[in-house]
């Protein structure tokens, strides 16, 4: 654990970042796909109204997950999230695939909302009598026409956030803030208005039946309890902001402390926002009518909008759609800057090359990680659907919440007297749940999105022993005293950045 101490001395990044902010970056996270975007599509492709039950039991499943984050946080508070705590705890292999798979948490999830977002920005403009061609806002399976085809504004909001977090982290905080105050202001206004909207019969019945529903040119099984689950599995992404906390942790003024506090609060707050909005939506409109094949084909694109024009309130869409074009901006901007700071931790490690550990010697940021990233998530976004890019972002995830549930018991059990600020209650029970329904959620996704990103795990696994196992700093010569340093008890390391202000 030498190793994370000399890590934390030795950063470049600038520690700027309080607990608001952290909690701002959690929030900013949250509050995007999961509201504005996958209410539509868990709505009409699994749950139906009981989609706030969807809901409440991926929100549990992320509180046992936060738990661990939050106890993880504040023995080590370096960037890299997952992957740096299975690192310092149970082993470079381990945390290799655990890192490998936060690649589908962070980089399809930015994907994924950068698609989203380039479907509001379109509403956006159809309000104001703009439109733009077909083949410039669909990717290739999606797009009927013939000839060539992309997600075009997917593609310039990824270069246009890259170039806000190329500048600064502070910066890109400050704006992040802004937009969370927008963006908790207009799901407010939805849960307060929509009331008014509520057509109780659309909850009747409340857990519809299993039907079979069409997903595009296939047919697949929906509703009922099972339905809930697969909901559950396939919103779970949205949940990925409390875990973007962690990645900051690098940057934090006072790390174990404050990321434990914004981990926790983000999940929180968020979980009662999309309970109570996923409620007023399916009471607003009736679940069947987010069919992109039915009378309103673009209300899954935007559903909520949607909601409030359909209901008669026009007024409101434009509130909302504004809202949401924006606040889908915080939700990339973390998303990506979550991943440029795991590959940070990962290059620092010898794992990846190096150039994703250079800090811009001016502003102080991972520069040209960024500019690589930007280029990677916006080609794929521009060119892939929405539904795919989900699920494999729900699978990692999934899978990196488990890996940190198995891991964080391994180092209570390895080390018991190690000093943290924040202790797990009833560990062994609040690992093993965790560590079941994620494994159940992760079972409970699509067939092709499983065997997807298995493979990703594979070829991860392939990689590590072609390439990082040669070039880990563990495994070169001359690096014995950092592993005999390893295996010094964890006690007696003193970070000492807890008095910061």
């Amino acid at each position: 654990m030498s190793a994370f101490e000399a890590d934390v001395k030795s950063s470049e990044l600038k520690r700027v970042l309080g607990k608001w902010s952290l909690t701002a970056i959690g929030i900013g996270a949250i509050i995007g796909g999961g509201i504005f975007v996958l209410t539509g599509t868990g709505a009409y492709y699994h749950a139906g109204p009981a989609l706030a039950l969807s809901f409440v039991i991926a929100g549990i499943a992320c509180v046992f997950a936060a738990l661990c984050y939050s106890e993880f946080a504040s023995i080590l508070p370096v960037e890299g999230s997952a992957y740096a705590y299975a690192y310092g705890t149970v082993g470079e292999i381990f945390a290799w695939i655990i890192g490998w798979g936060l690649i589908l948490e962070y980089a399809m999830g930015s994907m994924t909302v950068a698609v989203s977002w380039s479907g509001y920005f379109n509403k956006l403009l159809k309000m104001f009598g703009l439109h733009l061609p077909d083949y410039l806002t669909s990717d290739p399976a999606s797009y009927t026409g013939e000839g060539f085809s992309m997600n075009l504004p997917a593609f310039l909001i990824v270069l246009f956030v890259i170039s806000i977090l190329i500048k600064g982290t502070k910066e890109a905080a400050k704006a992040n803030n802004l937009i969370v105050i927008m963006k908790v202001s207009a799901v407010l206004f939805v849960i307060i208005a929509g009331v008014f909207f509520i057509n109780a019969e659309n909850w009747n019945p409340f857990i519809p039946e299993v039907a079979k529903v069409m997903e595009g040119d296939k047919a697949k099984e929906a509703y009922g309890i099972q339905g809930i689950v697969s909901g559950a599995a396939a919103i779970f992404f949205a949940y990925v902001g409390f875990d973007a906390v962690s990645t900051q942790a690098g940057e934090a003024i006072n790390p174990k402390k404050d990321v434990p506090f914004a981990i926790i609060t983000s999940l929180l707050v968020c979980t009662v926002l999309y309970i109570l909005v996923s409620l007023v939506l399916t009471g607003m409109m009736h679940y069947t009518d987010f069919n992109p094949q039915g009378k309103f084909p673009d209300a899954i694109k935007a559903p909520v909008a949607y909601a409030f024009e359909i209901a008669g309130q026009g007024w409101a869409g434009y509130i909302i759609t504004i809202a949401a074009t924006v606040g889908l901006v915080s939700v990339l901007m973390v998303m990506i800057m979550g991943q440029s700071r795991i590959f940070l931790g990962m290059s620092k490690d010898g794992l990846i090359p190096k150039m994703f550990s250079d800090v811009h010697p001016v502003r102080k940021t991972p520069a040209k990680s960024l500019m690589l990233l930007g280029i990677v998530i916006a080609t794929i976004a521009a060119f892939t659907p929405i539904s795919k890019l989900a699920d494999m972002t729900s699978f990692g995830t999934l899978f990196a919440f488990t890996m940190v549930c198995v891991a964080v018991w391994i180092l209570r059990k390895k080390e018991p007297n190690l000093p943290r600020n924040f202790k797990v209650p009833a560990l062994p029970i609040i690992a093993t749940l965790g560590i079941v329904i994620n494994v159940y959620l992760i079972w409970n996704l699509s067939h092709e999105a499983k065997a997807l990103s298995t493979g990703w795990l594979l070829l991860g696994v392939i990689i590590y022993f072609l390439y990082s196992i040669r070039n880990s700093k563990l495994h070169k010569e001359g690096y014995g005293e950092t592993l005999k340093a390893e295996q010094q008890p964890l006690q007696d390391i003193d970070i000492d950045i807890d008095n910061k202000d």
